[in-house]
């Protein structure tokens, strides 16, 4: 069967949406299916073999303004992204309110195509009033709409279900976490991560604190400075790029680590003390569940901690106030302890090894799709 993805970005741009659409687009090739993935080709164009990217020009004039991304295809992309959908056998749209799911879905109920709708995301308490408003009314208007049209939607958080349960669905919603490669994301012995963190350099009396993601406001990088400032006994690696700079913090026990391959990651989740996710409108991160599998505590707001209810358990839900960043610091600074992580966190990777997976999960989405009317 020839599947086509579309999600607003490739997972070269950094975001979690972004890498799981590509990694479920090479699950479902190595099912055998014609796996294609069409998005904004604002950044470099995945290299990988086994899925045809289509890159499609665009421009995203909002992010920098919002944070929000919302990348504009062209008339020839346009064109470009018709002519895919058409190609296609059944269509998997990530996300109902960018430009590119949109379009993707007008084409497919042109063209009479199968078409599923994975759902990360819904509301963000973003600190501007006319911010929350707008994308409120953009949720009403545009999210709510398309979740009742979609043949079949999938949510990736239960919390972010729960925000649209009172929508009329053309069948039940599923819910299906994200996958994690347990060969790659794993913890390692205390012996071996004794040695790991003495050849990174990292001071063994210190805690050593994580945060990867987008430099965007919902990701909370107020609060994790001032959390840096609140515990200075403490080192801080941020890991990512966004339209943030947080560059000028003049901190000394912050790092500013850049973008990091999926290996090295993995790599920095095995050594640290805590990830720390102060952000809010969250599905449920992958660099949760990768922390997870890791076995690395996880120290992260409400929305993120009970995504998934059976693995709250696991995590240090924080409740996170976007107007309130000290606030919201003190809370996470007490939380956190003084002392470095003596092992990992074992229980917590075994969950994750059980339950996420990307093979399992493309499988569940070919039968989805193979249910699915036109």
């Amino acid at each position: 069967m020839r599947i086509l993805t579309v999600s607003s970005f490739f997972e070269t741009h950094g975001g979690g949406l972004e890498i799981v659409a590509g990694t479920l687009a090479r699950a479902l090739a190595r099912r055998g299916h014609d796996s294609r993935h069409a998005a904004a080709a604002l950044g470099p164009v995945p290299g990988t073999p086994d899925v045809t990217f289509v890159p499609l020009a665009a421009r995203d004039p909002l992010e920098a303004l919002t944070g929000l991304p919302m990348p504009l295809p062209d008339g020839a992309a346009r064109k470009r992204l018709a002519n895919e959908v058409r190609s296609a056998d059944a269509v998997i749209i990530h996300d109902a309110l960018y430009a590119t799911s949109q379009l993707a879905r007008i084409y497919a109920e042109r063209a009479g195509k199968r078409w599923i709708l994975i759902q990360h995301i819904g509301g963000i308490r973003y600190r501007s009033a006319v911010m929350r408003a707008a994308l409120g009314l953009a949720n009403r208007l545009v999210t709510r709409p398309t979740l009742a049209a979609a043949p079949q939607v999938v949510f990736i958080s239960d919390t972010v279900r729960a925000q649209f349960g009172d929508v009329a669905f053309a069948r039940p919603p599923e819910l299906m976490f994200n996958g994690v490669d347990s060969n790659q994301f794993h913890p390692l012995s205390p012996e071996d991560r004794v040695a790991a963190r003495q050849r990174l350099g990292l001071d063994p009396s210190r805690p050593q604190l994580l945060f990867v993601g987008r430099f965007v406001e919902k990701k909370g990088l107020a609060a994790l400075r001032e959390l840096a400032r609140l515990r200075p006994d403490c080192n801080l690696m941020i890991v990512g790029s966004g339209p943030i700079d947080a560059g000028n913090w003049n901190l000394p026990n912050v790092q500013l680590a850049g973008r990091k391959s999926h290996a090295e990651l993995a790599a920095l989740y095995r050594v640290m003390d805590a990830l720390v996710l102060p952000s809010v409108g969250e599905g449920y991160p992958l660099v949760v569940q990768e922390a997870m599998a890791s076995g690395l505590p996880v120290y992260c707001g409400l929305d993120s901690a009970f995504a998934d209810p059976e693995a709250a358990a696991f995590h240090h839900g924080i409740a996170v106030d976007p107007g309130d960043a000290a606030g919201t610091a003190r809370q996470f600074a007490a939380a956190i302890p003084a002392e470095p992580l003596p092992s990992a966190d074992a229980s917590a990777a075994a969950y994750a090894r059980r339950c996420y997976d990307w093979d399992a999960n493309a499988a569940r989405i070919e039968a989805l799709l193979d249910a699915s009317p036109t």
